[in-house]
């Protein structure tokens, strides 16, 4: 009998394709993801699905952007299919180059391919060194450079930075961005149930539905995280689709479900709350340190609760 050990089995992950994505550069920040099989799809739909299915053990997302917020179908996915957990965080600066095919120059420059996000935020220089362009909407950033060659019906496109290290154009302008602090928050999502460790440094990410359109609803669910010291990172609404007037929250607040402050927010949150769905407790991106009022330590509400044990055991005791 062989003695060799058994090697460990691939995981496979998904993400936004195709290569040179900016989702590909988020994964490239999980360290258990090297080495691994990635496996790049044409949306969020199949990538949350490759997760749910076991095709994949997880699947790196975006959710958010520093200049357009929240990616509402990301949002909507996590609040309406069932299962999911956030395990992970990453951040991305987002830059952009103009390209195109090589031997192209600015003045042949007629009519230019790029996702709606990126022309967004790119037209600022393009009316100033092009005016008078055109503009086909492309499905993303790297399809925008690579239907250059495949469908030329364009004269450049919008592209992230290194894509000419995956298709031969060349590079026109750099960093065209109007915003240069730029960036794009990724969620690592998996079916997994294990929430990674407290490091002081988390978040919890929470989908909230009021139980109706009264007066101060809203007002009882933002209480439950400011009495116990919990901040929110974002708070965003979005419609739930079966009547005008109903919305759930998107939420990030900082802390851990282990911190004692967030599992008492939990707890009132399930209490007067018509839904509330959990998504999971794991490292802030920025790895900065929380800063915790003292009147709401770890250590304080397990005294309180001390406190009534005590109570109630001598009355017990009659």
């Amino acid at each position: 009998m062989s003695d060799s050990p058994v090697s460990a089995p691939t995981r496979t992950y998904s993400y936004l394709g195709p290569r040179g994505t900016f989702t590909e550069r988020a994964l490239a920040q999980v360290p258990e993801a090297q080495g691994q099989t990635w496996r790049p799809v044409q949306n969020l739909g199949e990538a949350l699905d490759d997760v749910i299915t076991g095709r994949s053990d997880a699947a790196m997302i975006a959710i958010e952007n520093s200049i357009d917020g929240g990616v509402s179908v990301a949002q909507d996915a996590l609040a309406t299919v069932p299962g999911l957990r956030v395990i992970g965080e990453y951040l991305v600066p987002v830059s952009f180059d103009l390209v195109a095919r090589r031997g192209t120059t600015l003045e042949d420059i007629r009519v230019i391919n790029a996702h709606p996000v990126a022309y967004a935020q790119s037209r600022e220089l393009l009316d100033a060194r092009l005016p008078g362009h055109g503009h086909i909407p492309a499905a993303s950033n790297v399809a925008a450079a690579a239907d250059l060659l495949d469908t030329p019906h364009a004269d450049a496109a919008v592209a992230p930075p290194g894509i000419t290290d995956h298709y031969d154009l060349e590079v026109l302008l750099t960093d065209i961005g109007s915003n240069k602090n730029a960036v794009t928050r990724f969620l690592l999502v998996s079916t997994t149930q294990a929430i990674p460790p407290r490091t002081g440094a988390d978040k919890t990410s929470l989908i909230a539905e009021l139980p109706g359109n009264e007066s101060g609803a809203l007002l009882t669910m933002l209480e439950q995280f400011s009495t116990r010291g919990v901040n929110m990172s974002m708070i965003e609404s979005r419609p739930v689709g079966d009547e005008m007037g109903r919305y759930r929250f998107i939420i990030d607040a900082e802390g851990h479900i282990l911190d004692e402050r967030m599992a008492e927010a939990l707890l009132g949150l399930r209490r007067s709350l018509a839904r509330l769905t959990f998504l999971g407790s794991y490292p802030a991106a920025d790895r900065s340190a929380i800063t915790v009022d003292s009147r709401f330590s770890d250590s304080v509400f397990l005294e309180a609760r001390e406190w009534l044990r005590q109570i109630l055991g001598a009355d017990s005791r009659g």
